[in-house]
């Protein structure tokens, strides 16, 4: 019989005189314990299957319960046994105190991608931006987030870096809005450009009418006054590019029909006089 005991008389970690009806009460434990964590494993996978759960995470939080499960079947048959669990959890305890440090980064991300998937604020397909980084989500496992840029590059982000970074998802709403700088000349008549740009975003494949398109005057710039015109598309990025360009041609050919000129930017260059010239030579520091 192995006997964890010092020769002072310390007490034993497995006691003498056991009986084989004992170990077949420890067996009938650990062996109920793995059906059940078995059982229980199954009906975890099957109902997350029904309510729609992320499925590359049920697999291990499926395993880590049953797992748990287990290792409880595990003590309890050696409490049956009379064993002394205290020397073992201690054991144990600082064991896995030594793998935790160990494993820090490890487990920081293991459970970022657990609140990730289980908040769900972005999935697989959903373009996004985080860290100064855009792309497709192509998968969340259980470190990294896989995106696929708008360049065709594969670009791993860390779970932890995602979550504690915001996190803007173009996609999730099913709509976007872009906003396209238009500038026309002072001598414009602004509601007539505010009209003809109007018509222009009418007449542009893949703007959306509901919500309605926008032009509003933003500013007066150097050369021009400008118009912020804001328009409605499908969220993709790709959507985004075509109908863009498509309303900046619109914009131009209903302008150039409506004879509103679009101006070149605009400097005016003088010259000094030689003797004013010639005093600002002759300042401090010159």
């Amino acid at each position: 019989m192995l006997l964890l005991a010092a020769e002072t008389g310390a007490e034993e970690v497995i006691p003498r005189g056991l009986e084989a009806e004992d170990w077949i009460k420890a067996g009938i434990i650990l062996v109920a314990a793995l059906v059940g964590a078995r059982i229980l494993q199954a009906l975890i996978e099957r109902g997350a299957t029904r309510r729609d759960i992320d499925l590359p995470l049920v697999p291990l939080l499926a395993r880590s319960i049953r797992n748990l499960v287990i290792l409880t079947g595990f003590l309890a048959g050696l409490a049956s046994l009379n064993v002394q669990l205290g020397p073992l959890l201690g054991a144990l305890g600082i064991g896995g105190l030594a793998v935790a440090f160990a494993a820090k980064t490890i487990l920081e991300n293991l459970f970022a991608s657990i609140l990730l998937r289980t908040r769900r604020p972005i999935r697989r397909g959903d373009q996004i931006s985080s860290i100064d980084c855009e792309g497709t989500v192509e998968e969340i496992n259980l470190r990294v987030v896989v995106l696929r840029t708008y360049d065709g590059e594969r670009l791993f982000l860390p779970c932890l870096e995602v979550l504690g970074h915001p996190i803007v998802n173009h996609t999730v709403n099913g709509v976007r809005r872009t906003t396209l700088t238009v500038g026309v000349a002072y001598d414009t008549d602004l509601d007539e450009a505010a009209r003809v740009l109007e018509g222009a975003l009418g007449d542009a494949p893949g703007v959306r009418t509901d919500p309605p398109a926008e032009v509003w005057v933003e500013q007066f710039g150097e050369s021009s006054i400008n118009f912020a015109v804001r328009f409605w598309h499908d969220p993709d990025i790709a959507t985004l590019w075509r109908v863009r360009s498509e309303v900046a041609r619109s914009v131009k050919r209903h302008l150039d029909e409506a004879g509103i000129t679009i101006p070149f930017p605009q400097r005016t260059v003088g010259f000094l006089d030689p003797q004013v010239t010639r005093g600002l030579s002759g300042l401090p520091g010159r």
